[in-house]
């Protein structure tokens, strides 16, 4: 019995374009996945949903290794996981194929490579983030949503919710969620 051969894609934000990855792989795909999340978002339904129905004698196509996982750990646990129920995975950027029938060392040692690479990559992207952010907010960059009330109205609920005025009332009124009311008592 034949497998059939499921497309993996997932793109890091909404606005991206998914069409690249396997267009031109010259494979017809059975069945395609498509996330648009993070690579490090555990919840990618997408993957959930691709996993679950991948059988012994599917091949799981992906454009690139950083595509499939979130670090080295989970990528050598997936593709092993996949290969031990009979699934050949293919990373079709590197030109890397798994199979379990045919544990090659050498293929091995470069999923282990370019999987610390990847993980490394995104490491240092982090790091860079947290360093821009850091630096923006040291010339006084304020991130989030802006404050939706003014600070006198913000004095006028702090005072009439201390007089015992009622909490969803007085968020109602102001057009604000009884979150964002207790929020702002904590401030």
């Amino acid at each position: 019995m034949k497998g059939q051969n499921i497309g993996y894609i997932r793109v890091s934000s909404v606005d991206q374009n998914t069409e690249r990855q396997l267009a031109d792989i010259g494979i017809e795909l059975d069945k395609t996945f498509t996330d648009k999340a993070s690579g490090k978002d555990t919840n990618r339904p997408e993957l959930i949903r691709c996993l679950s129905h991948l059988r012994d004698g599917d091949t799981l196509h992906i454009h690139s290794i950083d595509r499939l996982a979130r670090n080295l750990k989970d990528l050598q646990t997936t593709v092993e996981e996949l290969n031990n129920e009979g699934v050949t995975v293919k990373f079709h950027k590197e030109n890397l194929t798994f199979e379990g029938s045919n544990d090659s060392p050498m293929q091995t040692l470069m999923l282990q490579m370019l999987g610390a690479f990847a993980q490394f990559e995104r490491t240092l992207i982090m790091e860079r983030q947290r360093e821009g952010i850091a630096a923006a907010r040291a010339k006084g960059k304020k991130f989030g949503a802006p404050s939706k009330l003014t600070p006198d109205q913000a004095a006028e609920i702090k005072m009439r919710v201390t007089q015992g005025g009622n909490k969803s009332e007085i968020a109602k009124e102001f057009g604000i969620s009884r979150q964002t009311l207790y929020s702002l008592m904590a401030a």
